[in-house]
């Protein structure tokens, strides 16, 4: 009989389950989590009830509010190769409907991350704030980008370079899949200093 281990279990746990749980190890209510991530608390709510789809940058606050690596949330390619190809992409693994593939190298020191997107009709990320630069380039399709008071409509060969300080957005206001290039300072996927357990699902709402 195979035993599941903890990191197994983990990754078949809902990415919901996987917030409160680690809340509630923590001891923390959703508005301790609200404070220290800079999202709002009915926002972690409806992610811990898989009511809502946290954007990456969602999932770094998070992880920092909540003292876990990144990898807590999803599977992120671990290759230190510099040439990347295109039969065999280095897809990030992780709850949404949102196609990640990283673009960039496993660097020591990695300072920027590149990621090519495929997102689907219809689909939001939600507002973002974080220390650094942002660059989007829209490859294929359409989609409306939001940042602070700009509000613009990109099609194939648009693109927006701004400080990611200011509260930013993007949907894909179209009826077909939008091929997006991200490129982004500093890293999301640098390797940080938590190391911690995974603990087990909590079947308490609150």
């Amino acid at each position: 009989m195979q035993i599941a281990t903890t990191t197994e279990r983990r990754r078949q746990m809902p990415m919901g389950d996987r917030i409160r749980a680690r809340r509630k190890a923590l001891g923390l209510t959703l508005q301790q989590v609200a404070a220290r991530s800079g999202l709002s608390a009915p926002f972690i709510s409806q992610a811990e009830r898989d009511l809502s789809v946290p954007s990456l940058v969602s999932l770094l606050a998070l992880a920092d509010a909540l003292t876990v690596e990144l990898s807590y949330f999803m599977e992120v390619p671990d290759s230190g190769a510099i040439v990347h190809r295109a039969a065999k992409p280095n897809r990030i693994t992780v709850d949404s409907p949102v196609d990640y593939i990283d673009l960039a190298s496993n660097l020591e020191d990695r300072k920027l991350d590149i990621i090519l997107m495929r997102v689907p009709p219809g689909h939001a990320f939600p507002t973002d704030q974080r220390s650094g630069e942002d660059f989007l380039y829209v490859i294929e399709g359409e989609m409306t980008g939001v940042v602070g008071k700009t509000k613009a409509k990109l099609g194939a060969g648009d693109s927006l370079h701004f400080d990611s300080m200011q509260a930013h957005s993007a949907r894909n206001t179209s009826d077909e899949e939008v091929l997006l290039l991200y490129v982004g300072t500093p890293s999301m996927f640098a390797k940080t200093v938590h190391s911690v357990i995974a603990p087990e699902a909590d079947d308490d709402q609150d």
